[in-house]
């Protein structure tokens, strides 16, 4: 584990020039969101995230699986974001414009956008630890669970439906022979799989009475948990159920 640190070490240094500013918006307060975790760059993994605002404070909880498991003979680190600031959208391989097979990280970014929140199992959340492995979950598979005080930014992302998950780290078995033999678009001394995006979900606002339904498939994600909570969110937000109905639709 730690020769793997030492390799991936120099993704702290990338996190900077992926962070986006936006405007200031208030809090969306007792508002739930979920995301549809989807793979993308020829990944097999799914999850699911489900997002509970309190004010600016989030409630995030978190199940995947199916990404790669080792790297260099330790756990394989998957950093993880709220990418802000573009389209709102996953990226389809029309965004492949060098046709190695593979959408690299600032070829997603126009979709995407830049960090705005990173999901890290405990310290830093903010863009400048985007890429800092040591506290990114890790493994083929993750039960994510955080309370994070999210930047105003972020909550109007969120609020206006351009705010979507990215969870990073492809198997570079599965890659193509051009790919694998690329370097990381964010940091040189990587391969272009530690960095690129695994799993895509836009974020969607939770219609009251029921679950949004997010595109492509779920298979994979089947932890009941998150269906209780899902259901507990409904019964501490039914104060506010009839601003949810009032909001404006999430873009897709």
């Amino acid at each position: 584990m730690k020769k793997s640190l030492r390799v991936l070490a120099p993704l702290a240094a990338a996190a900077v020039p992926l962070a986006f500013a936006a405007g200031p918006a208030l809090a969306d307060s007792g508002a739930s969101y979920q995301a549809t975790l989807n793979p993308i760059n020829h990944q097999t993994g799914s999850g699911m995230l489900m997002l509970t605002l309190n004010g600016d404070p989030a409630t995030i909880t978190e199940s995947w699986s199916g990404l790669a498991a080792t790297f260099n003979g330790g756990a394989y680190p998957h950093v993880q974001h709220i990418h802000i600031g573009a389209k709102g959208v996953c990226p389809t391989m029309a965004a492949d414009k060098n046709g190695d097979g593979v959408i690299s990280t600032t070829e997603g970014g126009p979709s995407y956008g830049g960090i705005g929140t990173t999901l890290s199992t405990k310290g830093d959340t903010s863009p400048a630890a985007g890429t800092n492995i040591k506290i990114a979950p890790a493994g083929g598979s993750t039960s994510y669970h955080r309370v994070i005080t999210l930047d105003p930014e972020v909550v109007s992302a969120l609020s206006d439906g351009t705010a979507v998950i990215v969870v990073h780290g492809d198997d570079p078995a599965t890659l193509s022979a051009k790919a694998q033999k690329e370097k990381s678009d964010l940091v040189p001394s990587l391969p272009l799989a530690a960095t690129s995006p695994a799993l895509c979900g836009t974020v969607h606002a939770m219609p009251a009475g029921g679950v949004a339904t997010g595109s492509g498939s779920t298979a994979g994600v089947e932890d009941s948990g998150l269906l209780a909570l899902a259901g507990g969110l409904f019964a501490v937000a039914a104060g506010s159920a009839l601003y949810a109905v009032r909001r404006k639709p999430a873009r897709v």
